[in-house]
């Protein structure tokens, strides 16, 4: 009679290197002969077994094992010294794993005396360890050896929740591993393999106790010039981000522009919505190591701003193993049918522009709100730079840029949003814009807006000083900022409990301010002038309710905001004298003309005939508090600690891969 397979694997012969993993775990002396170390780690570690029994052993039983514990360690750094490629990585995986549970039990284990005990043991071998793996990663022969090596680092930074707190870091600090894998950026097929790692990599390790001043990894980047390893750098990040686009557009579109049986399933689809939202999210969440790395990028590296603007080759880059979208690989944004932007060159900044707009609906919760924040402080670090500016003012370079939108019930939705072809300035306008009209809800992003007008106000200073003529549909921008006003106004008994709303107003004016005393060296035309005073004056109600609102908090004896409440009385000055100058002259030429209902057309010829008016020149319009990181300290504190606990999930399967990876091998020995 047959035995069944089941019986057949259930007294299969026990591996050698299970038997001596037991041997060490039980404690047992090991008859190290001449040649053990070496044959032992020519065979494939079975990564399951050892993780699991360390795992379930206790701090007792460890503590008896912990000379064979010391012991097997010690050897695997030995063993990296090896010309066997094969001792080599089977040493690497047995320290990944011996590593990764060390710290599994530190983070869960409340005793944890021998642990550090141990940790004091392992940071001679980690030391070790960083040396050779810094020879190993520029090795064009060891490939595979590099991807252990890279998970490897993965288990070591992300030990601990407080990147901070890991001390193993200090010997990435002492022997540098920023050339190595910055010579991994500037090579195209091995960027292609492993770019996104590399990325968060030194993302990760700029971050090790970044205010204390001593980090060599943010002295390498600020001073990095290799045009190749920067411009590796973008490419890797642009790519995600369209490929996170696309794949987020064609999801949307499938649903708005389907067949009949779309349309049927959607009266149910809101039973789905929130697994679909959720899902939407942890791909958002898992975009924040790439968005830091930008702009650490942005931030400390001057010669970074360049690649902003360098055309992207997007299949040149792999794509990104933490944010697998679908089963089929994309690479083109060009592709997709509804996207016809295959035609037009395309750049970093396009990429941040699209995917931000895609981000900005989908803020509702704290990880959204987190990565729209952190987008906001890239383009504000954009927005202060001088190259920057003058590309994205550039009337030679136009983008043809594909804008998401939010669906609100006051406008019309619409499948084509891909701008013609524009510079980039007026592409950031646009999505400044759409936050504005697109965010007055009562869970109000306060600190948001403020980003989103300041942003909006460093660009138009930059006009202004260098006389930048944007052809551009100003009215659109001045009616979103009426309406963020009007917003307000209306919700102000709300609003003022929470926030100091009179900063923000203050910007919003700020802004109308610009336009009114500069207006005339950066605006394209004169009927744009015009429009302006049309604008204001169509819209006065809502700056004389602004007005009197400030009267009344003024008049109060105690008010949290005074300094606020009359720079804004002061800022509204100009605003409400042009107000009144033209509300008296339209009324005695309505008079005149015994007319009550006068067109557009009308009422800005009577603006062009009396601009005999005087105004105050206010100061400091044009100036702006530099970007610094030190009030953000908590946030990118928070945001780091998310990176560190989202890659850590990542690399804890490393045992099950290793593991599948050995049964692959078996499997085909057997066949």
């Amino acid at each position: 009679m047959l035995k069944k397979k089941s019986d057949l694997v259930s007294k299969r012969p026990k591996e050698k290197v299970v038997y001596i993993y037991e041997l060490l775990l039980n404690g047992e002396k090991i008859d190290e002969n001449p040649g053990f170390w070496e044959n032992f780690f020519l065979l494939q570690p079975n990564c399951e077994f050892l993780e699991q029994k360390l795992q379930k052993m206790e701090y007792s039983e460890l503590s008896a094992i912990e000379t064979n514990l010391l012991l097997l360690f010690k050897n695997c750094v030995v063993a990296l010294d090896s010309d066997n490629v094969k001792r080599i990585n089977n040493s690497l995986v047995t320290i990944s794993i011996l590593v990764l549970v060390m710290f599994k039990k530190r983070n869960t284990e409340p005793d944890d005396t021998f642990l550090i005990a141990c940790e004091n043991d392992v940071e001679y071998g980690i030391r070790k360890i960083i040396e050779k793996i810094k020879v190993l990663l520029v090795n064009d022969n060891y490939d595979t050896t590099r991807y252990y090596c890279i998970k490897l680092l993965f288990i070591v930074i992300t030990g601990r929740n407080n990147l901070s707190q890991n001390i193993l870091l200090e010997y990435g600090m002492v022997d540098n591993l920023f050339d190595p894998l910055i010579k991994i950026l500037s090579d195209p097929s091995s960027r292609q393999e492993h770019g996104h790692d590399i990325v968060t990599l030194i993302t990760l390790l700029i971050n090790y106790r970044k205010d204390e001043g001593s980090n060599p990894y943010i002295v390498k980047l600020s001073l990095l010039d290799d045009e190749l390893a920067l411009n590796g750098f973008g490419q890797i990040i642009a790519t995600s981000l369209f490929e996170f686009t696309k794949q987020q557009t064609i999801n949307l579109m499938s649903l708005q522009t389907g067949s009949w049986f779309t349309s049927i399933s959607s009266m149910v689809g809101h039973m789905f919505l929130s697994e679909e939202v959720d899902e939407t999210m942890q791909h958002i969440r898992q975009n924040n190591a790439l968005l830091l790395g930008l702009y650490e990028a942005v931030h400390l590296n001057r010669n970074f701003i360049t690649i902003l603007a360098t055309t992207q080759a997007e299949s040149s880059s792999p794509p990104s193993p933490f944010n697998t979208l679908s089963n089929q690989a994309i690479s083109d944004i060009g592709s997709a049918p509804m996207i016809e932007v295959s035609h037009y060159p395309t750049n970093l900044l396009v990429a941040v522009f699209q995917y931000c707009s895609l981000v900005m609906t989908h803020h509702r919760n704290e990880s959204g709100a987190l990565n729209l924040k952190l987008c906001f402080i890239i383009l504000t670090c954009i927005s202060e730079d001088q190259y920057a500016n003058s590309i994205m003012h550039d009337s030679n370079l136009t983008f043809k840029v594909y804008l998401h939108k939010a669906r609100l019930r006051h406008r019309k939705f619409t499948v084509d949003r891909i701008s013609k072809p524009q510079p980039l300035a007026a592409t950031l306008l646009d999505l400044l814009v759409e936050f504005i009209v697109s965010h007055m809800m009562k869970k109000f992003p306060m600190e948001l807006y403020l980003f989103c007008i300041g942003i909006l106000h460093r660009m138009i200073v930059y006009q202004k000083r260098c006389r930048i003529r944007l052809i551009y549909p100003w009215r659109e921008l001045w009616s979103s900022l009426i309406g963020l006003l009007k917003f307000i106004v209306n919700q102000e008994h709300n609003l003022v409990k929470k926030f100091n709303i009179f900063s923000l107003v203050i910007q919003a004016v700020d802004i109308f301010n610009l336009f009114i005393t500069f207006g005339d060296t950066f605006l394209a035309t004169t009927s744009d002038y015009d429009e302006l005073y049309y604008e204001i004056n169509r819209e006065e109600k809502v700056f004389s309710e602004i007005h009197a609102m400030v009267l009344r908090y003024s008049a109060m004896d105690e008010s949290e905001y005074k300094e606020d409440i009359l720079k804004l009385l002061n800022s509204l000055i100009n605003i409400l004298a042009i107000i009144k100058h033209f509300q008296v002259k339209i009324k005695e030429w309505l008079s005149a003309e015994e007319l009550s209902t006068p067109t557009e057309e009308q009422i800005l010829f009577q603006i062009q005939k009396n601009y005999d008016l005087t105004l105050k020149l206010q100061s400091s319009l044009d100036v702006f508090p530099r970007y610094t990181e030190k009030p953000y300290k908590l946030f990118f504190q928070i945001l780091v600690k998310d990176i560190v606990v989202d890659t850590r999930k990542s690399v804890e399967n490393v045992a099950k891969i290793f593991n599948k990876n050995r049964r692959n091998n078996e499997h085909y020995q057997d066949s």
